[in-house]
C-alpha cells in the first residue's frame, strides 16, 4: 500500500515542480522582453529567481504581473503582424492585382472574354 501512495507523491511532485519551472522560465522571458525595464532592475530580479526563486516568482507576478499580460499580448500581436505581411509578400499578387491585370490584357486585346472570365474566376478562387 505504501507504493502506491509512493507514486501518487511522486506524481503530484513532479507536476508541481514542473509548474514551477514553467512560471520561472515565464519570468525570465518577461524580464528580457520588457523594453521599459533598465538592465540594473533586470540583473536584480535575475540574482533574484537565482538565490530565493521562489519567494521571487511570487512577488514579481503581485508586482509585475498585470504587465506580463499586455507584454505577452503585445509580443503575440507582432509575430502575427509579422507572420502576416510575410505571407502576402511571399503569396504575390493580391485577387484585385490579378483582374485587374486581367482586364489591363482584355482591353489591349491580348486575351479574349472567355479567357478573362477564366482569370478573374482563378483570382477568385
Amino acid at each position: 500500500m505504501s507504493n502506491f501512495w509512493d507514486i501518487v507523491w511522486l506524481m503530484l511532485s513532479t507536476f508541481v515542480f514542473v509548474a514551477y519551472l514553467f512560471i520561472l522560465f515565464q519570468i525570465v522571458i518577461d524580464l528580457f522582453r520588457d523594453t521599459e525595464l533598465g538592465g540594473g532592475y533586470k540583473v536584480l530580479w535575475t540574482i533574484g529567481l537565482v538565490f530565493l526563486p521562489v519567494l521571487t516568482a511570487i512577488v514579481y507576478i503581485i508586482a509585475r504581473g498585470d504587465g506580463m499580460a499586455r507584454r505577452q499580448r503585445a509580443s503575440q500581436e507582432q509575430t502575427k503582424s509579422a507572420t502576416d505581411a510575410y505571407i502576402r509578400s511571399v503569396a504575390g499578387k493580391s485577387p484585385a492585382d490579378q483582374i485587374a491585370d486581367a482586364k489591363t490584357l482584355l482591353d489591349a486585346g491580348t486575351i479574349n472574354q472567355d479567357e478573362f472570365a477564366r482569370l478573374k474566376a482563378k483570382a477568385l478562387a
